[in-house]
């Protein structure tokens, strides 16, 4: 049965109630037998959650069954997660790791631009009015940095995609990653200058 996909009447009232309460108080409901809650928990992750895993695999539909799976992982493994109120970077380490799983199994284009996936600080963002030219020229640099991506060290690769690329916040990014924040800002750091000398042909 899909955790996304299913389709029940709706208590507004419920909805209501269960979307004033945390993170913490939400997993413990779950573990209490409450579903709604859990469902609450699937109403306010699941955009992000498809994001990090687009921003990894590169297409809506790889990215929908990764963030389903994921979601379904969590579920099944609730009762694993020792801080309750982390459960959003804990999330993400799940979406993550099976979106890179997938990428090791599949050749997948990204359309993206070196040069925004590069920025300081921004996220990077897909370029939807670009001609046919950037297009392919953009896919190409995609497929270039995707490969790249792949040759980092595991926390650089993370911190990479869901800060540099997703733009998620640095005190969620330690949480996927079970670090600091100044040891995520190290391992972006270290990701682009890795990446930098990869690419450095193409920039």
């Amino acid at each position: 049965m899909s955790l996304l996909m299913e389709t029940k009447p709706i208590d507004f009232e419920a909805k209501r109630s269960l979307a004033g309460l945390s993170d913490e108080q939400l997993v413990g409901l779950t573990l209490g037998g409450d579903r709604a809650a859990f469902d609450q928990l699937i109403r306010q992750y699941q955009r992000q959650a498809v994001a990090v895993s687009y921003r990894l695999v590169g297409n809506t539909h790889d990215a929908l069954e990764v963030t389903q799976e994921a979601f379904l992982k969590a579920y099944v493994g609730l009762r694993s997660l020792r801080q309750p109120q982390a459960f959003g970077g804990w999330l993400m380490r799940i979406v993550s790791n099976l979106s890179l799983n997938l990428r090791r199994g599949r050749k997948i284009r990204r359309q993206s631009t070196l040069e925004d996936a590069l920025a300081a600080n921004e996220p990077c963002d897909i370029a939807r009015d670009a001609g046919p030219l950037r297009r392919t020229q953009s896919a190409e640099m995609g497929q270039r940095l995707m490969q790249a991506l792949e040759q980092l060290p595991q926390k650089q690769r993370l911190a990479i995609a869901m800060f540099t690329l997703e733009g998620l916040p640095q005190k969620q990014v330690a949480q996927a990653l079970e670090c600091s924040v100044e040891a995520v800002k190290w391992h972006v750091f270290q990701g682009r200058k890795k990446l930098k000398e990869l690419l450095k042909e193409y920039l």
